[in-house]
C-alpha cells in the first residue's frame, strides 16, 4: 500500500472502502458517503484528543537524542511523562534505520532547549522506554513543550509538518502522542450532513500513543497503556442509540479501545471511566459496545489490523486490502479511509 505523503487540501476527496462483514463484501466510495451509510439513531463516537508536539530534541552526556513523548503526563503535578528515546537523526530516516541511542540510566538528565528532564524510571521491556520528570510544571511546562516540540512524523512524508496539520477538526485537550487520524476527514459539512440524517455524535478523550518506534520489543507491545476518558453524556448517548436500534460506530481504533475498556462485564453495561487502559483488542475479542468503525487503511502486521479482526474475519480484510492496493488507495495517517460495518 503506497503511503499518503502529505495531508489532502480537500478532505472530501478521501476515498472510502466500505466493508460489510455480514455480507462478506466490500465496495468503493468516498468519505462523504458515511452520511448515507449511517442511519437515523446510529451514534458516531469520535476521539477529541488534540495532538501533542511530542517530538523533542535533546542531549544526554553530549550525545544528541530525540525524545518522543508516549502519552500524557502521570501524577498530580503533570511533570511525569512516559517517553521513547531515539538516537541521532530525524524523522526523514526510517524509524527502524535510526542509530540506537545511548542507554539512559535512572537519575540522568536530558537537556533540551531551555528545558530539562530527569530519567526517573527505565522500563524492563526496553531501555529505550523511560519515565521522565520535567524541571517545571503547569503553564510553564506546556509553554516550553509547545515552543520546542514538533509533531511526531515518519519518513514517507515529503516535508516537515506544522502542528495544526495533525489536528482533527474537533480537537480539544492535547493528550495524543500522534494524531487520532481516523477523524481527519470529518469536516463540518460532513458532520452537518450526519446530523441532518439523524445520526448522533458523541466523544471520548483517548491519548492515542506512538504507532512505531523501531524497537522490536516496544513495537510488539503496542499499543502501550493509554489514558482514556469516557464521560457520562457519552454513556447516555450509547444507551439511547442501543435502545432505539441504532449502531455505535467508533471513529478510529482508539475509540474502540476507550469504549470497550469502559464496559463493566459484571454489570453488563457501559460506565463512565477515567484512567489507564491496558485492553488489547484483536481476533476472538467480542465487542460489547462498538458495532463498527471508521478507520484508515491498515495492513497486516499493524496493531490496528489486529483490532479490525474483532469486527471482520481476516480473509475478508485481506481480500479488501488487496483490492484497495490495486485500486490505488493510500495508506497511513493522511491516507484513505475504511468503514467496517454490517449493513443489517
Amino acid at each position: 500500500m503506497a503511503p499518503a505523503t502529505w495531508p489532502r487540501d480537500d478532505a472530501a476527496s478521501t476515498r472510502l472502502l466500505v466493508v460489510d462483514p455480514a455480507a462478506r463484501t466490500w465496495r468503493d466510495a468516498h468519505v462523504e458517503e458515511v452520511a448515507r451509510v449511517l442511519r437515523p439513531h446510529d451514534l458516531l463516537v469520535v476521539n477529541d484528543a488534540a495532538t501533542l508536539p511530542a517530538s523533542l530534541s535533546g542531549r544526554v552526556r553530549e550525545h544528541p537524542i530525540e525524545i518522543r513523548l508516549a502519552g500524557p503526563p502521570d501524577g498530580d503535578d503533570g511533570r511525569h511523562w512516559p517517553a521513547v528515546v531515539f538516537g541521532p537523526g530525524s524523522w526523514r530516516e526510517r524509524t527502524e534505520d535510526r542509530p540506537k541511542p545511548p542507554r539512559l540510566e535512572k537519575g540522568e538528565v536530558v537537556a533540551m532547549d531551555g528545558l530539562s528532564a530527569e530519567v526517573v524510571g527505565v522500563s524492563p521491556l526496553s531501555a529505550r522506554l523511560v519515565d521522565l520528570r520535567f524541571d517545571r510544571e503547569g503553564a510553564g511546562l506546556w509553554a516550553a513543550l509547545f515552543r520546542i516540540g514538533r509533531p511526531v512524523q515518519y519518513s514517507y512524508l515529503r516535508g516537515a509538518l506544522p502542528l495544526w496539520q495533525v489536528q482533527t477538526p474537533y480537537a480539544g485537550r492535547p493528550m495524543a502522542a500522534e494524531m487520532p487520524s481516523a477523524g481527519r476527514p470529518l469536516r463540518l459539512p460532513l458532520l452537518r450532513a450526519l446530523r441532518d440524517r439523524g445520526v448522533r455524535l458523541a466523544s471520548v478523550t483517548h491519548a492515542a500513543g506512538l504507532s512505531s518506534t523501531g524497537d522490536p520489543a516496544i513495537d510488539a507491545a503496542l499499543p502501550l497503556p493509554e489514558r482514556s476518558e469516557v464521560r457520562a453524556p457519552t454513556v447516555e448517548a450509547v444507551g439511547r442509540a442501543k435502545a432505539r436500534g441504532g449502531r455505535v460506530v467508533a471513529v478510529g481504533t482508539s475509540v474502540v479501545r476507550a469504549l470497550e475498556s469502559a464496559w463493566d462485564e459484571p454489570e453488563g453495561r457501559l460506565r463512565a471511566a477515567d484512567g489507564l487502559t491496558t485492553l488489547r483488542v484483536g481476533p476472538g475479542f467480542v465487542p460489547r459496545v462498538v458495532d463498527g468503525l471508521l478507520t484508515g487503511i491498515h495492513e497486516p502486521g499493524e496493531s490496528h489490523f489486529e483490532l479490525l479482526q474483532a469486527f471482520a474475519p481476516r480473509p475478508l480484510l485481506e481480500d479488501a486490502l488487496r483490492h484497495a492496493a490495486s485500486a490505488g488507495y493510500l495508506g497511513h495517517e493522511f491516507g484513505d479511509s475504511s468503514l467496517v460495518l454490517p449493513a443489517s
